[in-house]
């Protein structure tokens, strides 16, 4: 990844540079540090917002999972249930979080909306007030307040349920795909009771999520499903994608599959050919018509479109989602976002997978680099390239709209990266 500058001679960007290449450091801290040797922004407001994002996240998930626990024990009979569901997917909804509350601060004067809280000066939202502060003055503030009080009720509320629909959708395609391992309990449980206790987990956030669907306009509801077409109609290209590979790679596949065309062009049996198409059908997909906030530029990177509908839909139906909600995205933060997703999914999942997808000729842009390069360091050398690709624009484009911790986030992101464990890395001795 580039390492992105401040003002040459710069001792604060020198000694950010050499905090964030430190392994032993917090990854948190090294993220920070990276994000301002590359831009020269630090901003302390955000790493407050940051905690309050949490806050506000582990808030949502005890209730989802609490309502899980209390109809596992119903149903399974056992006591104190403890229920926990592995996934990355809150990410997005974290940053909107941060990206909206920033907003509400700084459109409040002397009151922290967020903490619910007067703050110490005028213009000083993030340091609220301890005890002891004047509850006339308290009280004037909240009501000068109340319009930034309320707007952050609202967005908690569609976040809240933006939250439960993602893991609902997440949980439905563990199942589908019989990844019962992702759904863990204390007590631990049996094959067939972690499957049961699977199915009810998913079935009761789906009520959750019906109940607060019907507290808000029917465009909300709209904006979901239309990104959850989208992506499933992607999901329906996995076994042709799945079947390029094996052909690529030489180990055959089911005699006359067809193509996504819809049957006219089988695929090869040529290995040369299939990589060709694996190629022109995944890496270098083209757009039909517009794709969100991406520009003709970013629609011709290496697996733009199959990486666009596999995750950046649903994310973009996300922000979709607060905007039929009346909640005002710019799109440079939502173009932040889509793109930090995408080269979170090469450069974390993908390449942690890596080992898994190629034994199940699961077809990602990582396993594809590994079929359409010469060699495995120039697949490897591509993977770090084109994630860096992804992430380095969407650091620009969350300074473009001033959304701190989304490019603190990217740089998170590719910190937590480890491309050593791909073949033809540095770290194996391939060459």
């Amino acid at each position: 990844m580039s390492s992105g500058s401040v003002p040459t001679g710069s001792p604060l960007g020198t000694a950010a540079g050499w905090v964030s290449e430190r392994d032993r450091l917090p990854l948190s801290l090294r993220a920070v540090a990276r994000f301002y040797a590359r831009t020269g922004e630090l901003d302390l407001t955000a790493l407050r917002i940051k905690a309050w994002v949490d806050d506000t996240l582990d808030e949502f998930l005890a209730d989802a999972y609490g309502a899980i626990e209390t109809e596992l024990e119903r149903e399974l009979g056992y006591e104190d249930v403890d229920f926990r569901y592995e996934t990355k997917l809150t990410l997005p909804v974290e940053l909107t979080l941060g990206y909206l509350y920033r907003r509400a601060i700084e459109e409040s004067d002397g009151y922290n909306p967020v903490t619910d809280e007067p703050t110490r000066s005028a213009g000083d939202a993030v340091r609220s007030l301890v005890g002891g502060a004047d509850p006339a003055r308290r009280e004037r503030l909240r009501r000068e307040a109340a319009e930034q009080v309320e707007f952050v009720g609202r967005i908690e509320r569609v976040a809240r349920l933006c939250t439960e629909a993602l893991l609902d959708g997440d949980m439905r395609d563990a199942i589908n795909d019989e990844e019962f391992e992702d759904f863990e309990t204390d007590p631990p449980l049996g094959d067939a009771e972690r499957e049961r206790a699977a199915r009810i987990a998913q079935s009761r956030l789906r009520e959750r999520v019906e109940a607060q669907m019907a507290g808000f306009p029917d465009a909300v509801r709209e904006a979901y499903e239309a990104a959850v077409a989208e992506s499933n109609a992607h999901q329906a290209d996995d076994e042709h994608f799945r079947e390029l590979m094996a052909r690529a790679l030489g180990e055959g596949g089911s005699d006359g599959e067809a193509a996504a065309d819809g049957g006219t062009n089988p695929v090869a049996d040529d290995p040369a050919e299939a990589v060709e198409r694996i190629e022109a059908e995944y890496k270098y997909a083209e757009f039909e018509g517009e794709a969100g906030t991406l520009t003709a530029e970013e629609r011709g990177w290496p697996y733009c479109k199959t990486q666009y509908e596999r995750v950046g839909v649903i994310y973009e139906g996300m922000i979709e989602m607060f905007r039929a909600a009346d909640i005002r995205i710019e799109p440079a933060f939502e173009h932040a976002v889509v793109l930090a997703i995408i080269g979170a999914q090469v450069w974390l999942d993908d390449v942690d997978d890596f080992a898994a997808d190629r034994a199940e000729t699961q077809l990602t842009p990582v396993t594809a680099e590994y079929v359409v390069a010469d060699s495995e360091r120039a697949a490897y050398d591509r993977v770090v390239d084109i994630s860096s690709l992804y992430l380095d624009r969407a650091i620009e484009y969350a300074v473009d709209s001033e959304s701190i911790l989304t490019g603190i986030a990217a740089e998170y992101i590719y910190l937590s990266g480890d491309p050593g464990v791909l073949p033809g890395s540095p770290d194996s001795g391939d060459r």
